[in-house]
């Protein structure tokens, strides 16, 4: 592989790379790192092995994905940028490199089946502040500022922060915890604010920070661990950053919004929340078909599916949906001849196949409960008492 550079960053996500070739998200991270720095044909190389070394993970095909999209719109930085669509953009990065173009994604809230309520949200909090800021300032709506996607697992909050990056016309650069946060005292901080200030060279594009919790965890709840105390500092510090941050727009996801820091969603910071709960029913429809597309079946009922899997995440449906594949499979695999899933083997898997959700909404009961005095989790107050869970 070639190497890239003194970044610090990237140097230490290569070595951990080079110790460890078969961790597939490690790979992705660092993948993900060069194609926000415009290093698109070693991006390639990463997203490949990623693919290679895990051939059914879902964030590998999405790397790829992404990758040959942005190896198909790639300009040379020596050739001039005119022609280039409205939604891209060039910039030159740290010793004149070309960077990432941005441009408007494949999918956007149109691209969202359902959740009708939750885009409505998203619209007027987040994106028509970020589309029209001088307006939003008027009427004392803030242009700057992040987003906190919150929710059980599965139900899509990745999938939605990419819709919004589509809407916004925004690379889409996702971090994890594992990117961030190191051992070595100091680390953490520092790949942090780098991350940031690539961000700042690359506009427009969108932070996406999965499982934020692990990175801006409640600092009244650390015993002795100094380094954690940093890190969530240096994060304060960059969403602070508001004149140097335009064209950055920041978006968070947690399955525990309970438990980060209080001061990550004061002004200015993930001062917008909303929950991204079980999908309802014509996002349930939606996913049934997309996950049966291409697949060998029957004719379905997805209506009915719909109705049977009220309360079930995306990714219990498409737990639902692999089962009475395999069930179909087996059969195919007697008979020596194609055979289809059908309702009765969709209806049998979702029998067998418990909803992921349950377990997490009798936790956050009790956090919407006793520990809801800053209105965060209305919005799950509000769903769980129409499904009469309060």
């Amino acid at each position: 592989m070639t190497r890239v550079g003194n970044d610090s960053l990237l140097a230490s996500l290569m070595a951990a790379v080079e110790a460890r070739p078969d961790d597939v998200a490690l790979r992705v991270h660092l993948a993900r790192m060069l194609l926000l720095k415009g290093r698109t044909t070693e991006a390639a190389e990463h997203a490949r092995a990623a693919l290679s070394a895990g051939p059914s993970d879902a964030d590998a095909k999405e790397l790829l994905r992404d990758v040959e999209e942005a190896l198909v719109d790639e300009t040379p930085v020596s050739e001039p940028i005119a022609g280039r669509g409205e939604h891209e953009r060039d910039s030159t990065g740290p010793q004149g490199s070309d960077t990432i173009a941005s441009r408007r994604g494949p999918v956007t809230l149109a691209d969202v089946a359902g959740l009708e309520v939750v885009k409505a949200r998203l619209e007027t909090e987040f994106l028509a502040p970020a589309r029209n800021p001088e307006l939003a300032a008027r009427y004392g709506k803030a242009a700057t500022g992040g987003l906190l996607l919150y929710g059980p697992p599965g139900c899509g909050k990745t999938y939605i922060a990419r819709a919004l990056a589509g809407e916004l016309g925004a690379g889409f650069f996702p971090v994890s915890s594992a990117t961030v946060v190191s051992a070595f005292p100091g680390e953490s901080a520092r790949y942090l604010a780098e991350i940031f200030d690539e961000a700042r060279r690359n506009t427009p594009v969108m932070l996406f920070f999965d499982e934020v919790d692990a990175i801006a965890f409640k600092r009244e709840q650390m015993s002795s661990a100094a380094w954690l105390r940093s890190l969530v500092n240096q994060f304060l510090s960059e969403l602070d950053g508001f004149s140097s941050n335009s064209g950055v727009f920041v978006v968070g996801a947690t399955n525990a919004p309970w438990d980060v820091d209080p001061a990550m969603l004061r002004p200015g910071r993930f001062d917008r929340t909303v929950a991204v709960l079980p999908p309802d029913e014509p996002a349930r429809i939606a996913i049934f078909g997309s996950h049966v597309r291409g697949r060998p079946v029957a004719d379905l009922d997805m209506r009915r599916l719909a109705k049977l899997t009220d309360g079930f995440s995306g990714a219990d449906i498409a737990h639902v949906v692999e089962e009475a594949s395999s069930q179909a499979f087996t059969r195919a695999m007697k008979s020596g001849r194609e055979e289809p899933a059908d309702m009765s083997m969709m209806e049998g898997a979702i029998k067998d196949v418990r909803p992921s959700v349950k377990s997490w909404l009798e936790q956050a009961k009790n956090h919407v409960l006793f520990s809801n005095r800053d209105g965060m989790l209305d919005d799950l107050a509000t769903y769980m008492r129409t499904r009469r869970m309060l």
